[in-house]
């Protein structure tokens, strides 16, 4: 458009709207208010939810007021392009030759579209303080370039790949990594990476993602000598590292721990250790590490994660001792004899400093009617007792327990009460079964996994309903219906009276297990739903629409879902809902919420990240076309065993919704159909969105795995698996 400069809307923070400013509208004499006649404090406040590389390309040319704003060191000094998909190379080039005298944090992390060439621009910044370059191509020679630049750097996040080696760096590279206090490294291949020359270290965070391959090759034999040449970290304050499924990562693991036994820092503040699937034994470096944690004076306990077999009575008992901590993951935790919360309640700490804590799988011992045999109970009692004892806890994750209200007396006593007296919670994890407000009926209780009506012998027989005819209706509640639904929702309504500023919300089936896992081939048959959690359904949806300040939400096998009209509902309530991940609802036979599914993404105005895993769906034209309205859409995760697919259709809202720069769609279909819909996608949209990552392929093919390990990691982790999310990581410190 002539004489106009394009810019990018403001609102929420991650809310990008397209707008034009033209001269006249910024620096008009005229009698109306433009934005030249706001304060600078104001438009300074306005501004910084503005992506950094629009404000350098875009806003600063408009007038020269705004081009004085846009340089201010509010706005400069710390740069975050973390999920700004359209920051091209030449606006990250133009924005680091712009702002390279004020920049002192960047952080790039997850930005694998950028060139190496643009990575270059980064050794003009010679003030940086802290940069984090996680899922960047980083090879020893630029790395070795900038740190030589960086004399002023305490803080670096980088990814270690395959060929990584730390004789390639150069003597000032070395003499700067020697200045670190902190270090964030992803393992993609066994290696200590750049740790050996980090002998200042305060902080050492490693997420271990090497696959399988490294062990059949020996990958980790050649780290087991020369353990002398890593340094020994007296001033190490912080430890943690989170694995990906696989041997060769449990063995790194030990490496990196074995260090701890020849030289225990003194007062470590944080341990967290993210171990899935059966853990090794404990090794002894961890003993030593709790027992200085709990030894050290005049220091406190920030966090602490063990995995399940590492932690026990003695352990926690001997770090509560010293204080309570402000994060603390007891997941899977429980063992015979050994019950977290008892141990945590008993300490006679206070525990009003706790801000996160996750329970999740963490009960009181295996339940008598359990679905499938390990499932646990939730300890209510002392669950309720700990909403008094932390008044202040901000993130709590209950989940993969269940809880089965069994008093006489209605909603008095139930775990949703006690829940809603915590103000200060902001996201919450809890199991399905725990919106329940009475036993199941006996009919549920026989087959749970089926659709709730098909207790008849003649349901074969029936003639299949004629899809896309009826007209979609909310349902209208009134009479003796609307009593039952007032009932049926009372927990939901004493949670939501006190937790109204909930920020995410899971609802999650105790018994649940996506369909796609990590490394293992794909699930061909869900486990059965526990027979409580058929009686939530669309009412209590409906509730959950009062959670105005809602932004993330995760609803998993909840079979009481039949024609989503409380989906509809929901998101008609939460207006600005960013992010939503669907997974088995209702039948998982028949998909019977469709139509409210397609005209509640009507509703998903602010929608930047979809996630929809269910049995037999069918990613139809009207789906598809439903999805074009949520025109913020930037992910979409597709799952379905034995699902279909219209090429054409996909094609079209690509090609509509230029927001979108991730499309992962795992459904049915021959190999060749999934890969000619991958390569037309990419062929067509790569040049115009230099971040896009299109991945279609069967989800029931032997090669799967091999296909996920080639996805960004950034997308893999975040929305493509299934996880709980909340209180998973001490993101509050």
């Amino acid at each position: 458009m002539d004489g106009q400069i394009e810019a990018v809307g403001v609102g929420d923070p991650g809310h990008r709207r397209r707008v034009y400013y033209s001269p006249d509208q910024c620096c008009s004499d005229t009698a109306s208010v433009t934005i030249s006649d706001f304060s600078d404090e104001i438009l300074l406040n306005v501004l910084r939810y503005v992506p950094s590389h629009d404000l350098v390309t875009n806003v600063s040319r408009v007038c020269r007021k705004l081009r004085t704003l846009c340089l201010d060191k509010s706005l400069t000094a710390h740069i975050h392009l973390h999920k700004e998909y359209t920051a091209t190379d030449e606006a990250v080039k133009h924005l680091l030759r712009e702002l390279s005298s004020n920049i002192q944090t960047l952080n790039v992390s997850g930005c694998y579209w950028l060139a190496g060439s643009t990575l270059d621009q980064v050794t003009r910044c010679k003030s940086m303080v802290q940069l984090d370059l996680s899922g960047c191509r980083v090879t020893p020679a630029r790395l070795s370039r900038l740190l030589s630049s960086l004399q002023c750097l305490r803080s670096l996040a980088l990814d270690v790949g395959p060929g990584f080696d730390l004789q390639q760096l150069s003597a000032e590279g070395k003499a700067a990594l020697a200045r670190l206090h902190e270090l964030k490294q992803t393992l993609l291949t066994p290696s200590y990476g750049v740790v050996p020359c980090c002998s200042a270290l305060r902080s050492l965070r490693l997420y271990l993602e090497a696959s399988e391959g490294w062990q059949e090759a020996g990958g980790c034999a050649q780290l087991m000598v020369g353990q002398s040449s890593v340094p020994h970290y007296q001033n190490l304050r912080w430890f943690s590292a989170r694995l990906a499924p696989g041997e060769v990562n449990r063995t790194l693991l030990a490496l990196y721990l074995a260090v701890f036994s020849m030289r225990v820092p003194e007062g470590l503040t944080g341990l967290v250790l993210f171990v899935p699937g059966l853990a090794p034994p404990r090794p002894v470096a961890v003993t030593a590490l709790t027992e200085s944690m709990a030894s050290s004076a005049g220091s406190k306990v920030r966090a602490l994660q063990l995995p399940r077999t590492w932690l026990d009575g003695a352990v926690l008992g001997r770090v509560l001792a010293h204080g309570c901590p402000a994060y603390l993951n007891l997941s899977r935790c429980s063992a015979p004899g050994f019950n977290p919360l008892h141990v945590l309640l008993a300490a006679g700490r206070d525990l009003s400093p706790l801000r996160g804590l996750n329970l999740r799988g963490c009960g009181r011992g295996s339940l008598p009617e359990s679905c499938s045999k390990g499932e646990e109970e939730m300890d209510t009692e002392s669950v309720k007792a700990l909403t008094d004892s932390c008044p202040h806890l901000t993130h709590l994750n209950l989940s993969a327990t269940h809880y089965h209200h069994n008093s006489p007396a209605g909603q008095d006593g139930h775990l949703c009460g006690a829940l809603g007296r915590l103000a200060h919670l902001r996201s919450l994890a809890l199991p399905v079964c725990a919106l329940a407000q009475r036993p199941p009926a006996a009919a549920h209780v026989t087959d749970s996994s089926t659709h709730l009506s098909s207790e008849s012998l003649l349901l074969g027989l029936k003639k299949n309903r004629r899809i896309g005819v009826p007209t979609y209706q909310p349902e209208v509640v009134g009479g003796q219906g609307g009593e039952r639904e007032e009932a049926a929702t009372s927990c939901v309504r004493s949670l939501l009276k006190g937790c109204l500023h909930l920020v995410e919300l899971e609802l999650i089936g105790a018994s649940f297990l996506s369909a796609m896992p990590r490394n293992e081939p794909a699930i061909r048959k869900d486990p059965a739903a526990c027979p409580w959690a058929c009686q939530v359904g669309d009412s209590q949806l409906a509730a959950l629409g009062n959670l105005r300040f809602l932004r993330r939400l995760t609803l998993a096998h909840l079979p009481g879902v039949l024609k989503g009209t409380g989906l509809l509902q929901l998101v008609q309530g939460c207006k600005d809902l960013q992010v939503l991940s669907l997974a088995n609802l209702g039948s998982l036979k028949t998909v019977n919420y469709t139509q409210a599914l397609m005209e509640a993404l009507k509703h998903c105005t602010q929608l930047r990240e979809l996630r929809l895993e269910q049995p037999y769906f069918n990613g139809n034209a009207a789906f598809f076309e439903a999805l074009s309205s949520c025109r913020c859409l930037h992910r979409l995760c597709l799952v379905s065993r034995h699902g279909t697919f219209l090429p054409t259709a996909v094609v079209n809202f690509m090609q509509s919704c230029a927001e979108v720069i991730m499309c992962h769609m795992f459904m049915g279909g021959t190999l060749v159909a999934c890969k000619t819909l991958q390569k037309t996608l990419l062929d067509s949209l790569s040049p115009s969105r230099p971040a896009l990552s299109v991945v279609i392929y069967p989800l029931l093919h032997e090669d799967l795995g091999r296909v996920i390990r080639e996805m960004p990691l950034c997308h893999l982790d975040e929305i493509t698996l299934f996880k709980s999310r909340v209180a998973e990581e001490p993101t509050m410190l």
